[in-house]
């Protein structure tokens, strides 16, 4: 059983509440600091304090994704939001300014230690007290985006499917069901338009106005420093979305001109992009969502035996909600318990062969909680995307070595399903540098139309292939597409470091490929490393580069191609 840590500052048992932790918070403030070690306490208390916190609001986030059709769930979300993250942040503040100006700052462990001192400095450039109430706001506001999305249902020959569900049938070899089922999709998707376009306009205006109060031109530049990207730029992002559409998006077209010939038609439309080209059914890895559980312990167990015991831990202890039903919030992710040193992992399991790789994707993310779950400090666990993303996009192809778990004797299946895995791989790139560069357009244009953002929206995903087919009579499901991407809504920003990572990703696997024994220690001590490091010293102990050049690009897909024409 995972057990909580036991607490040396704050109280056991403590019920979160602001006349509960106000004077924890305010002793912080207040405590005379006489030495280094008083220092290194005062950080380790601090850190205990922020882990409590961190792992209520956790759990009143995870319930409330759980069943979004609950009102008392929200409410418990938006009273910790509205009640105490509104009181705590100029605290924070506060103590961010006692940290830096102690006399003693100088005598700490440099090496130990810079990352903290560097994103505190950082914490206090950006904040701005008229910003809470606004940073509040738009938390709020954000999750309207889940009570509407998770209410999305479709009823397709007369059976009720959640939208996860449905996408399914996608997959089918009968061309006129899966054409059925992508128009009621589609159609459903539309009927929320407004809705969310109405949404979005009032988070872009908040986001714009919380850019402008801490001194920048626009909300794009704020992030940045927020996001603490200190190892690349703006100027950056644009070269690499051109090396994208240099290098990856010619290879797609290749596998798109193929895929239109197998399927014998003259051009694809949307709903010919999932289904096998030789007409084979849907994959089937899985039974139900615990045969799921049940087969990814094993496949973790046999690459190694602390990644298995990762997720049966997580089982023992429920962290696990993997099947779609109405009402659930979209989508999946691992949410680390700070205090707990575990992680909930949250999914939308509908059968299909991509909840493999979405249960595999997010135990890479538990495996990186627990291998840094040990370290000293709070703040040390909070690894940017780059380096989270790594953990999980790197699992994703070193597991494929024990899909053999889930496909059994079915050799065939088992090259499919690594061949479609591989396909995936340099798929992703185009999107998430569609959705990154629209994001880019929106925020650097923050008092743009309704009409101009779907017209940027059309322009920015042409120029990456559009998915690589033919949206003749279905322009209104085309220029609405963006708002199917939750991160839009809600984690503005947080979307270049997939593809950041997804390089990354193959680079961890070519080393394990070569040497699987060096390949997995190199990867899981670079994710022990949580953020004690930068991001290039991160990747370096990985034994890779960060790096997403042309060249670098054209080398790593190279490498993926060439494996997959192996399968």
């Amino acid at each position: 059983m995972i057990h909580k840590k036991e607490r040396i500052y704050v109280p056991a048992n403590l019920t979160i509440s602001w006349e509960n932790i106000e004077p924890l918070f305010n002793e912080l403030v207040a405590r005379s600091i006489g030495s280094v070690e008083e220092l290194e306490q005062w950080l380790r208390d601090r850190s205990e304090l922020e882990a409590v916190l961190e792992e209520d609001f956790a759990w009143r986030y995870i319930r409330m994704t759980c069943n979004t059709a609950d009102q008392k769930l929200l409410e418990d979300f938006q009273y910790f939001a509205t009640e105490i993250e509104t009181l705590v942040a100029p605290l924070n503040n506060d103590l961010n300014k006692k940290f830096i100006d102690s006399p003693f700052l100088d005598e700490l462990n440099k090496e130990k230690y810079e990352i903290l001192i560097r994103g505190t400095r950082n914490a206090l450039e950006l904040f701005r007290e008229q910003n809470v109430p606004l940073l509040t706001e738009i938390q709020v506001k954000q999750q309207k985006y889940q009570a509407i999305t998770g209410a999305m249902t479709v009823s397709i020959d007369g059976k009720e499917y959640t939208m996860e569900q449905a996408g399914v049938l996608l997959k089918s070899p009968d061309r006129a069901l899966r054409k059925k089922a992508w128009e009621t999709i589609s159609k459903r998707r539309l009927q929320d338009r407004e809705e969310l376009d109405f949404l979005f306009n009032e988070l872009l205006a908040l986001r714009h106005q919380v850019a402008q109060n801490a001194g920048f031109e626009n909300f794009r530049d704020y992030m940045f420093r927020a996001l603490g990207r200190f190892d690349y730029t703006p100027k950056d992002c644009y070269k690499f979305h051109e090396a994208i559409e240099k290098v990856i998006v010619p290879i797609l077209q290749d596998q798109a001109d193929s895929r239109t010939e197998t399927l014998g038609l003259d051009t694809l439309k949307p709903w010919d992009l999932d289904v096998d080209p030789a007409g084979r059914p849907a994959l089937q890895p899985f039974g139900d969502g615990n045969d799921l559980i049940e087969k990814s312990i094993a496949c973790f167990k046999a690459l190694d035996p602390f990644l298995g015991t990762c997720l049966s831990a997580m089982k023992e202890n429920d962290l696990f909600d993997v099947e779609s039903r109405k009402g659930k919030a979209p989508g999946g992710y691992n949410y680390p318990l700070a205090e707990t040193g575990a992680p909930f992992i949250f999914m939308n399991s509908a059968g299909s062969f991509r909840d493999l790789t979405t249960m595999v994707h997010e135990g890479g993310h538990a495996v990186h909680t627990f291998l840094s779950a040990g370290l000293e400090l709070n703040d040390f666990k909070h690894c940017p995307s780059e380096v989270a993303e790594l953990a999980s996009m790197s699992m994703e192809l070193i597991s494929m070595d024990q899909w053999s778990v889930y496909f059994g004797d079915n050799d065939a299946d088992l090259r499919r399903a690594i061949h479609e895995q591989l396909k995936d791989v340099l798929k992703t790139l185009p999107w998430v540098a569609v959705v990154d560069q629209f994001q880019h357009w929106i925020y650097t244009n923050p008092h743009h139309t309704s009409e101009q953002r779907r017209e940027a929206w059309v322009q920015i995903f042409g120029r990456f292939g559009a998915n690589f087919a033919d949206w003749q009579d279905y322009e209104l499901a085309l220029e609405n597409l963006w708002q199917k991407q939750l991160h839009i809504f809600e984690v503005p920003f947080y979307y270049i470091e997939y593809a950041i990572a997804q390089l990354g990703a193959i680079a961890v696997w070519k080393n394990y490929k070569e040497n699987p024994q060096l390949g997995l220690k190199k990867y899981k001590e670079a994710l022990s490393l949580g953020y004690t490091k930068n991001i290039r010293s991160i990747y370096e102990a990985a034994g890779i580069k960060f790096d997403f050049s042309s060249e670098y690009v054209q080398e790593l897909a190279d490498f993926v191609e060439e494996y997959r024409k192996k399968i």
